[in-house]
């Protein structure tokens, strides 16, 4: 049982006992149920409590039983609140720490509730594409009022509880504890305090209205749809807080329970669930325990004060962590710091960062001219140019002068963390970390484990990925890695588009219509087109039968580099980003049709997104075989935490079991069959072929 039952004089103690949150699996529930049922036989007991044990009252439903059959069995959260609410005795919720989803449900159902300071209180059902699903719609607006209640069920942020305490004619918490320290003690007496109360006071009994309710609501339609267009949660939890103001507390309920239910089965809710569990699952490898000891990180190490170098730094910096920056040139170390301390005071300048947290950022910052520096620190990262011979010369460097135990990572994107693991001594403190630009931005890291890279390195580096809050997810060897390595074929694809009859802008607007953040060929402006194009180049002599449009190596030849130029696939006026669609870019893509006797045909927006997501997928099971990646769902978070996959749509591994393996098979047969593409390519991998025709999805 994971819930545990004492008597403290005439007060019955429940504590939920599932760590780490006290999650409201079957066996807590069962014994909340038992706890209640024995306090109400025992006659010596007058009152009770309900609390959590450890560093959190609940923090809802338990995730270990999410899609099992536990989580269907009776008693279920509502039945475990109406037991509370026909409870013949006070029943007090203890609550500290942590009380979100059904945990604040279940604190609702109480007759009382007493808060320690500092507790986070939230309803976050909305990040899972959900409304609350055990009176949370229905009983918060009945204790804060409507416009609070419904603020936080829209928004799922959490509060802190005195901040609700402060507020005048709040009815949640009964009574603020003066500390955590002392809510235990407090809430036996309150308990006792209330015993002989009657009748029981019952947040379903509270009133509920809006004064001015149809304009209000209307509003906050509008507002919700207008931040979330692609999903229905949020503007349902608006209709589901309409229903506790315009209905009797049961036939509310009934509202909020059917739109739970339906909403349960959206793709846009699955795609954020499976988002949720897939964030959590990415942060365990396989074949490296959770207590594998972790190396002190005391002083980072950045080699490369560059745009790359400066952005790595700060998110070590914004950690509390020392940093140390090495440049060849006093002139690019000064330019980097002043770069960094821009970005800190653009960040002071609008409120986001005080001017004391600042300057303490730019205490932890060093500089140096001399690798010999870097002999105290703990993880040094490589920000240099993309090129193993420039690598191999920093790695020779750094094998000579970092002390023994040192994490030495390289930030590359595509090149070979064995090869580079080689050029030193000591293989197995050598590792990948390839952050996404602009890296104090982006929340992915690629953390790329090679052949003999040690698994106490590859923990440490897990964990500190997660101080400085970053989504970290493992890749195996292999030219680009998961994300890159699949964007090459996409990026393909794009090419193939235009060659047949597509513009730049058509590939761009269908593709963001899907939901991307922006298409390829915007992509392509943003990054730079001239890496793209070194990495043909080096294809041209590793890989010669690999099929590619001419028209990306055109544009380059030009000096169509993107918006650093100010000018790539579109036009740029300096100092806006705004894309503009080139005529000279049209003309010389229908010149070279022409050159290859192609005659260009209408091509549907269905075609062009098929054709570009199922390259990602189709290369990311070819990853899941070869084991570059353990799981589909690291694959999904590196492409909604790194290149702008719709998060409504789950990633695309995700995407593509949404839309059925068996039908992704189908369209690339069809694919397979035009000339002008890649046919080779579209065989399907052999795990894609093998779950289709199985009938089965990714896992």
């Amino acid at each position: 049982m994971t819930a545990e039952y004492k008597v403290h004089g005439s007060v019955a103690v429940i504590t939920m006992a599932n760590p780490p949150v006290n999650g409201l699996g079957l066996a807590t529930r069962q014994g909340i149920v038992d706890g209640l049922g024995r306090a109400n036989a025992d006659a010596a007991v007058t009152s009770i409590v309900i609390t959590g044990a450890g560093g959190a009252f609940s923090g809802g439903a338990d995730i270990k039983e999410f899609g099992t059959d536990k989580s269907l069995q009776e008693p279920n959260l509502l039945s475990v609140i109406a037991a509370i609410e026909n409870s013949a005795k006070p029943v007090v919720a203890a609550v500290h720490s942590v009380a979100m989803g059904g945990g604040l449900e279940l604190a609702l159902g109480c007759h009382y509730r007493i808060a320690a300071p500092g507790c986070s209180i939230a309803l976050p059902e909305v990040k899972l594409g959900l409304i609350p699903g055990a009176g949370g719609t229905q009983r918060l607006p009945r204790v804060i009022g409507v416009e609070a209640a419904l603020n936080l069920i829209v928004s799922g942020e959490p509060v802190k509880s005195e901040m609700i305490g402060a507020v005048p004619g709040q009815k949640l918490f009964d009574k603020m504890a003066a500390s955590a320290e002392s809510l235990a003690a407090e809430a036996l007496a309150f308990a006792q305090s209330v015993a002989d109360a009657r009748p029981l006071p019952l947040v379903r009994n509270f009133p509920c209205k809006h004064p001015e309710g149809d304009a209000y609501f209307q509003f906050a339609r509008n507002m919700v749809k207008g931040m979330a267009k692609n999903f229905p949660a949020p503007a349902k939890c608006v209709d589901a807080v309409e229903a506790a103001t315009k209905k009797k507390f049961a036939e509310g309920m009934l509202v909020e329970r059917e739109i739970f239910i339906n909403l349960m089965w959206t793709p846009e809710s699955r795609a954020l669930r499976h988002l949720f569990m897939a964030e959590r699952a990415a942060s365990k490898i396989p074949d490296v325990a959770s207590d594998t000891p972790k190396r002190d990180i005391k002083l980072v190490g950045v080699i490369g004060a560059g745009t790359m170098g400066g952005g790595i730094s700060m998110n070590f910096l914004n950690a509390g962590i020392p940093v140390k920056i090495l440049e060849m040139k006093q002139e690019a170390l000064d330019r980097g710091v002043a770069t960094i301390k821009k970005n800190y005071e653009a960040q002071v300048k609008k409120g986001k960062l005080k001017q004391d947290k600042y300057e303490q950022r730019m205490a932890l910052l060093s500089t140096t001219l001399s690798y010999d520096d870097f002999k105290d620190c703990d993880l040094i990262i490589e920000a240099v140019f993309e090129e193993m011979g420039v690598k191999e010369a920093v790695f020779k460097q750094l094998d000579a002068v970092a002390k023994p135990g040192a994490i030495l990572a390289s930030n590359t994107s595509t090149l070979d963390v064995d090869k580079i693991a080689a050029f030193t001594k000591r293989p197995q403190d050598v590792v990948g970390m390839h952050f996404f630009s602009p890296a104090n931005v982006m929340k992915l890291l690629e953390v790329v484990r090679g052949k003999e890279t040690a698994k106490d390195v590859l923990a440490t580096v897990m964990a500190i990925g997660k101080k400085i809050k970053k989504t970290s997810v493992v890749s195996g060897v292999c030219d680009g890695f998961i994300g890159n390595r699949m964007i090459e074929q996409y990026s393909r694809q794009a090419g193939f588009l235009l060659d047949e009859g597509c513009t730049p802008q058509q590939v761009d607007k269908a593709i963001e219509k899907f939901g991307f953040a922006m298409g390829p060929f915007r992509m392509g402006d943003l990054a730079g087109n001239d890496i793209g194009w070194a990495i043909r180049k080096r294809r041209s002599v590793e890989r010669a039968d690999m099929k590619y449009s001419r028209t990306a190596d055109k544009l380059c030849e030009l000096g169509r580099f993107g918006q650093k130029t100010g000018a790539g696939w579109y036009d740029y006026q300096a100092g806006k980003r705004d894309a503009i669609p080139s005529d000279l870019v049209n003309k010389m893509i229908e010149d070279h049709r022409k050159e290859l006797g192609i005659t260009p045909r209408k091509i549907s927006d269905e075609e062009i997104v098929q054709r570009l997501v199922f390259a990602l997928v189709n290369e990311g099971a070819h990853i899941l075989e070869d084991g570059i990646a353990s799981k589909s769902g690291d694959i999904d978070m590196v492409y909604l935490t790194g290149y702008g996959f719709p998060i409504h749509r789950g990633g695309p591994m995700h995407y593509a079991s949404e839309v059925g393996l068996f039908n992704v098979v189908q369209a690339m047969d069809r694919f397979a069959k035009n000339p002008l593409d890649d046919a080779a390519f579209w065989k399907p991998a052999p795990l894609l072929a093998k779950l289709a025709a199985e009938g089965k999805a990714f896992q």
